[in-house]
């Protein structure tokens, strides 16, 4: 894959469990300060997939919202938002909330959502009394849900949709969000059938890293599923999701700059909770690439 000619672009993920809201407002209002953070991101699981099992975990979209009024530069999203969850039309009215609450910075992130082995995962459907489909079906409704949401979002007349997973009668959104045509679509995952929805619908894809070398083959088979469709690869941007180690900024940055050289141009970091004090300008003084000149301390 030939990178895009585009400017790399930093950002954070912020979990938003086993932490206190005020907790992830502090990192939030640290990094929309710190020059080199571009943008910030929350998860979208209802119980928490790590740690204590009975721990805290807020509700994503309605704390972006909250975070959204709470900062002004960073744009922002939920990496990603589990099409699982909530039907699309109602998520198309939530993320135009979000992004006229935020003035226009919302990146809207969506996938199939939870891993049906991940356990811990799988166990917040029948908390909340939601459907775990298959992933076949999972995957053709992601790409309903694209389709309906990109609709609602542009559109100005009332329409009638009749999918396989989808059906609406005399849908239409209004307001629209403040972003024209629509907020940037993300779509996150790493199957084939999830990398065709993302080369039909996507402005941006991203994968959660670790091993590069599987991030980079998955790249190339987005540049063929691109390909199939007649869609020029470069013009999807590449994301990826690494993790940060605090004890280990070389690793991490190390990471940062293979992810780079792969051809990458979207960086989340994920930071672990506890969040340590100044936590965005250490990322900027010892992480990223071109930082400025070392903060004295480390989290």
């Amino acid at each position: 894959m030939s990178p895009p000619a585009q400017r790399p672009t930093f950002g954070i993920l912020t979990a938003p469990s086993q932490v206190d809201y005020q907790d992830v407002l502090r990192v939030w209002q640290e990094a929309d300060a710190t020059p080199g953070i571009d943008h910030a991101w929350l998860f979208d699981h209802l119980m928490p997939i790590g740690g204590d099992p009975d721990g805290p975990t807020y509700e994503g979209w309605t704390l972006l919202s909250a975070l959204a009024a709470h900062t002004r530069r960073l744009r922002l999203g939920v990496l990603v938002t589990s099409n699982r969850f909530r039907p699309p039309a109602m998520l198309a009215k939530i993320a135009t909330t979000v992004d006229i609450v935020s003035g226009g910075r919302l990146d809207f992130g969506i996938g199939v959502g939870s891993r049906p082995g991940h356990p811990l995962a799988r166990r917040e459907y029948a908390a909340h009394g939601l459907p775990f489909h298959d992933t076949e079906r999972a995957v053709a409704s992601l790409a309903e849900a694209c389709t309906v949401i990109r609709r609602l979002w542009t559109e100005t007349e009332p329409f009638d949709f009749h999918g396989d997973h989808v059906r609406l009668t005399g849908a239409f959104g209004n307001p629209k969000p403040v972003q024209r045509p629509h907020p940037p679509i993300l779509v996150g995952g790493r199957s084939l059938a999830t990398l065709r929805v993302a080369a039909a619908h996507a402005d941006l894809w991203n994968i959660p890293g670790g091993d590069i070398d599987d991030a980079v083959r998955r790249s190339a088979l987005l540049d063929r599923c691109c390909a199939e469709i007649g869609r020029d690869p470069a013009t999807l941007t590449r994301s990826i999701h690494l993790p940060v180690d605090y004890a280990d900024p070389a690793g991490t940055r190390h990471a940062v700059d293979a992810a780079l050289a792969a051809g990458f141009r979207h960086i989340v970091l994920g930071l672990p909770a506890p969040f340590p004090p100044s936590v965005a300008r250490w990322l900027t003084a010892h992480v990223l690439p071109d930082r400025p000149e070392p903060v004295a301390g480390h989290p």
